[in-house]
């Protein structure tokens, strides 16, 4: 079933030193879709890998304001392949999934599972048993060790267990952001995909949205590859942010093990 799924974003930020700003909330392959900053020039665009995109903006000194209407029909996506270099890149350490310090964090029974989807399945579980979710985005990032010592923690927080988790018993996964329609409070999500049997599918151990109608953003080994706004020489303060994403029917129904894949 296609669903419409319209997303706006804005956010503020006062600019105490002059320079580049990239602003990374555009909705990957969205049909239609407008960014706009206030007191700001045309950007600069570039182009990462999984269509990730970032529009860089040179700052004034001041108050900018952000803001992003997107618009997609989501249909039923066929699953991206899982290419050696995504084998080769995703099964690493990196800076917020430090799979190679997780030894001894494993799932209990985790080894008696031969194949990767149950695999993925039990540490989905298994991260949203033992993980509390706390609201809100702010505060410095934990990585994976630290989340799973503290017992909570926020989508990000989520995701980088679960790919730190995969890495260590050799399934590729990578972190995406998300629009996530349901969201409840709504914001920017955070998700992950893994490797299955050569494909690429999209997980949420928060289980706080169904996967059927996100929106990919941005796609990389963990949240430090994917900001929305990341300074390039300017100096600013973050002043709060605004996310709405709806659907033009019905949410549907997510068992959070299906095999969903994000276009």
């Amino acid at each position: 079933m296609a669903r419409r799924v319209t997303v706006d974003a804005e956010f503020g930020v006062r600019v105490t030193k002059p320079g580049l700003a990239a602003v990374s909330v555009a909705a990957v392959h969205a049909d239609s879709g407008e960014i706009a900053v206030s007191g700001a020039g045309a950007p600069r665009i570039a182009e990462f890998e999984h269509g990730t995109r970032a529009e860089v903006y040179d700052l004034e000194v001041g108050e900018h304001r952000v803001t992003y209407h997107g618009e997609r029909t989501v249909q039923r996506a066929v699953a991206e392949t899982v290419t050696l270099a995504d084998v080769a890149r995703y099964t690493r350490p990196s800076r917020y999934c430090p799979s190679d310090r997780m030894g001894g964090l494993l799932p209990p029974g985790i080894d008696s599972f031969v194949d990767a989807r149950a695999r993925v399945r039990a540490i989905v579980d298994h991260v949203h048993e033992r993980i509390a979710y706390v609201v809100g985005s702010g505060g410095p990032t934990c990585d994976a060790v630290d989340t799973l010592l503290a017992g909570e923690g926020v989508c990000r927080d989520f995701a980088h267990v679960c790919i730190a988790l995969c890495r260590l018993v050799d399934i590729p996964a990578r972190y995406t952001s998300v629009y996530a329609p349901g969201l409840q409070p709504m914001d920017f999500h955070a998700v992950f995909e893994a490797g299955i049997d050569g494909r690429w599918y999209v997980f949420d151990a928060t289980r706080l949205a169904p996967r059927q109608t996100m929106l990919r953003i941005a796609t990389g080994r963990d949240a430090a590859d994917t900001p929305f706004l990341a300074t390039l020489g300017c100096e600013l303060d973050f002043l709060g942010a605004s996310v709405f994403a709806t659907t033009d029917g019905p949410l549907p129904r997510d068992d959070g093990h299906a095999s969903v894949s994000l276009a």
